[in-house]
């Protein structure tokens, strides 16, 4: 059995004795990080395959913090990120919160503080990537469809009864259940509503699922 891969966490801090103390701190809950002085060092590095999350000083030379993130999210990125910043400022935290970050650190912060949004992020992330795995594998079946399936199904997750799903298409009824049966096998659905979910996951739009 393959083991699962360790969380990494990510420490982006200009002032070295933070970035030591930070890492010591994580290291004492079996936590693995990885520290960079600038936001050009972290750039720079391919983010980690498995879970993880970045501590990012909001004020940084060269680059802010908020420019880090939003870099990030550009890029596509899901990383979660926890702010931490010697200066109380509530636009910049409100800002950071809005573009998507977990948690808002003032320093000097407490070890069990980090500790926890470190865990809570981590916990995020791996909630977040099992959703991403579960749409894909959605996608991926969702693309077997052939065309008249997917207006199909288009038209039951809408609430359309078999009959007038016929009448629509322009086939029977029982046209219309064959269809029916071969899409909730291909979608792996046990039931209308699971395909009504599955849908809704897929972000399909309303009007014309093909």
């Amino acid at each position: 059995m393959t083991s699962p891969i360790p969380a990494t966490v990510l420490i982006v801090d200009d002032d070295a004795d933070v970035r030591a103390a930070t890492q010591r701190v994580l290291k004492t809950v079996g936590l693995q990080a990885e520290t960079f002085a600038s936001a050009k060092d972290l750039l720079q590095r391919d983010l980690p395959q498995g879970p993880s999350c970045l501590i990012l000083d909001i004020r940084l030379p060269g680059m802010s913090g908020l420019d880090v993130q939003q870099k990030l999210i550009e890029a596509g990125s899901k990383i979660p990120v926890i702010f931490i910043t010697a200066h109380a400022d509530v636009p910049l935290a409100v800002r950071a919160m809005k573009l998507g970050a977990v948690e808002f650190l003032m320093k000097p912060f407490r070890n069990q503080d980090l500790v926890d949004a470190v865990q809570h992020a981590l916990a995020c992330e791996v909630v977040a990537g099992q959703e991403r795995s579960d749409i894909a594998a959605l996608r991926e079946r969702y693309i077997t469809l052939t065309s008249r399936e997917r207006e199909v199904m288009g038209l039951i997750v809408s609430g359309m009864h078999t009959k007038k799903v016929g009448s629509t298409l322009g086939m029977s009824e029982v046209t219309v259940a064959v269809h029916r049966g071969h899409l909730m096998r291909k979608m792996h659905a046990s039931s209308l509503a699971e395909l009504g979910r599955m849908a809704e996951k897929l972000k399909l739009p309303e009007a014309n699922y093909v």
